[in-house]
This record gives structure tokens, C-alpha cells and sequence, in this order.
């Protein structure tokens, strides 16, 4: 496969989705998925980094490399770690993250990641929910990842993702630049 790499498997999801669940309102205090970017609009999300605004300076927001934690984000610090942990353990610095819910049914629809930080950062899914696996389309390829499994994509492909389940399919959805990029990308060393 050139446009789909597993990373790991067997990470335990059960913590992340207790962690979740145990926020009153989760799903509903962003809406901007679903409202301001039509190839996403059937999924709900929970923003956990962000583009850091005052880096905006006249760029396009799909081409602000610097990225920032959330004020929500304090409500998820087991997600916090594990990304921090994944980042450090392979050489990266963390872009945007969010934990991302495709209820059954629906679907992203295909599109590419475009701007200059889609170029530069890693596009990861760490697959925390999804009884009959992830149905994902990167390029030519299709791919069914699994609960617990940790993938790199290539989102510089055409892709598209399916929800064919019966129940909620949920992804913990992050960027990692590695730190060997940082001075090209943000001019400046990790």
C-alpha cells in the first residue's frame, strides 16, 4: 500500500471514549465542520488543536502551519497525553488535532487536503470506535482500519471515508510535522 500505513495496533480506546462520554455536551459546542466545510458536514467533531489565529497574517487558514490547543481541549487530558507521547516518540511536532464522530450512515465525501500545512504534516487516524471496521478510500486503495489501530494517509489523494456500520464511528484525527521539516516549514527549529 503506498497511501495507507498502520503505525500500531492494539492501543486500548476504551479510556479515550470514557473520557468523552464523561463531557456533558461534547459533540454539540463545535459546529464548524458541519457548517463551514461541505465535504465534512455529516460528521460531528470535538476540536482539540487548532490553527493559532494571530499566525493568520493575511495567509489562508489551509496554509498556517502554527497550531495551538483548544480551550476545550483541557476536558480531554488523556487525549492530550497520548498525543503528546505519540509526537515525541516519533520525531514530530503536533499540528491539529480533533476527535471526529461519523454517525452510521454517513459519510465524508471525497475531497484533497489542499494549502501549504496539508504539504507539510502527516495526516493520522487512530481508530477508537467502529464495530465493522473503518471503510476509508485514499487514491486507488480502500482500506478497513480497526479499533485500536493507529494509520497514516495520504491525504494528498482524493479520499473519502464511510460510516456502513450500525453504530457511531469514532477517530482521534491529528497532523505531526517532523521535527527535521520544522526550519523549512516554520522557520524556525522545533
Amino acid at each position: 500500500m503506498k497511501h495507507f500505513r498502520r503505525m500500531a495496533s492494539a492501543i486500548d480506546p476504551r479510556p479515550f471514549l470514557d473520557e468523552i462520554a464523561a463531557v456533558d455536551g461534547a459533540w454539540d459546542a463545535s459546529t464548524g465542520r458541519q457548517d463551514k466545510i461541505a465535504v465534512q458536514r455529516e460528521a460531528l467533531a470535538i476540536p482539540l488543536r487548532g490553527l493559532r489565529r494571530s499566525a493568520i497574517r493575511g495567509r489562508k487558514r489551509r496554509d498556517v502551519q502554527e497550531s495551538r490547543w483548544t480551550t476545550g481541549s483541557a476536558s480531554y487530558p488523556l487525549a492530550r497525553a497520548f498525543l503528546e507521547e505519540i509526537a515525541r516518540e516519533t520525531g514530530c511536532l503536533l499540528g491539529r488535532a480533533k476527535v471526529v464522530c461519523l454517525p452510521a450512515g454517513r459519510r465524508v465525501h471525497p475531497h484533497v487536503d489542499r494549502g501549504a500545512y496539508y504539504r507539510a504534516h502527516g495526516r493520522h487516524h487512530l481508530v477508537l470506535r467502529s464495530a465493522a471496521g473503518s471503510w476509508m478510500r485514499a487514491g486507488d486503495e480502500e482500506i478497513r482500519m480497526r479499533e485500536g489501530e493507529l494509520w497514516w494517509f495520504d491525504n494528498d489523494q482524493m479520499h473519502e471515508a464511510m460510516n456502513d456500520g450500525e453504530q457511531d464511528r469514532i477517530h482521534m484525527i491529528f497532523d505531526m510535522l517532523p521535527e527535521a521539516r520544522a526550519a523549512e516549514v516554520l522557520g524556525h527549529a522545533a
